[in-house]
């Protein structure tokens, strides 16, 4: 939504997201690019699947969804993973646009090239 004052926001992104009713809110933590045997993906693409999925399982123990995302942060290791990373999330995420903010940063741990933290609500 455009109001007066305010700046269209670029690509995927929406200014806000608008919950209208009262819900349930599961605060997903950041996930890592760490699958469940412990190791991480070659390569960002494969990593940032990987966290995807690992945001997917956390939810689903919640008995939500992706569609059920109403914010998402994500930490990139360098911006030049920036289209990767949009593209990577338009395919997992369809048309469902969540408020989105990237934040380019040190990783806590080297090998990880992205950390996801999400909210959703239902």
């Amino acid at each position: 939504m455009i109001t007066p004052g305010s700046v269209a926001a670029g690509g995927a992104y929406v200014n806000s997201y608008e919950i209208t009713a009262p819900a349930r809110v599961v605060h997903v933590s950041g996930q890592i690019p760490v699958d469940p045997y412990g190791e991480v993906p070659e390569g960002f693409a494969a990593q940032c699947r990987q966290v995807w999925a690992n945001v997917a399982a956390v939810l689903a123990q919640h008995d939500m969804g992706l569609s059920d995302l109403v914010k998402v942060t994500t930490f990139l290791s360098d911006r030049a993973y920036r289209a990767e990373n949009a593209a990577i999330r338009r395919e997992i995420l369809g048309d469902h646009t969540p408020a989105l903010t990237i934040i380019i940063t040190g990783i806590y741990d080297e090998s990880w090239l992205l950390e996801i933290e999400a909210i959703a609500a239902r």
